[in-house]
């Protein structure tokens, strides 16, 4: 059985994700073979809220390049978590 912290990677943190966070929505990179339930139990267990919906999307490295070399940058699965109305909020995202 995974711990919580061997699904939840880090918190990604951008302009976009602060603006969903007024809606309780918090997104997070997570490990590549997490699914749906997995990453429900594990922001549940961390952070002790109520989780109301997982949306989990691919996101592939982008070709960059460096003098003549090109290289990628490395993929990853991103989860958009809802909370519930009555949930209290993340305190990782208010303090920014």
């Amino acid at each position: 059985m995974k711990n919580g912290y061997d699904v939840i990677i880090r918190p990604i943190i951008t302009e976009n994700t602060m603006d969903m966070a007024a809606d309780k929505k918090y997104a997070f990179k997570v490990a590549k073979d997490a699914n749906k339930t997995e990453v429900r139990k594990a922001i549940e267990e961390i952070f002790g809220v109520d989780v109301a919906k997982v949306n989990i999307m691919n996101v592939s490295g982008k070709r960059k390049r460096l003098g003549r070399t090109f290289g990628t940058t490395s993929s990853y699965k991103k989860a958009i978590v809802t909370l519930t109305p009555d949930s209290k909020e993340i305190e990782l995202f208010s303090d920014m």
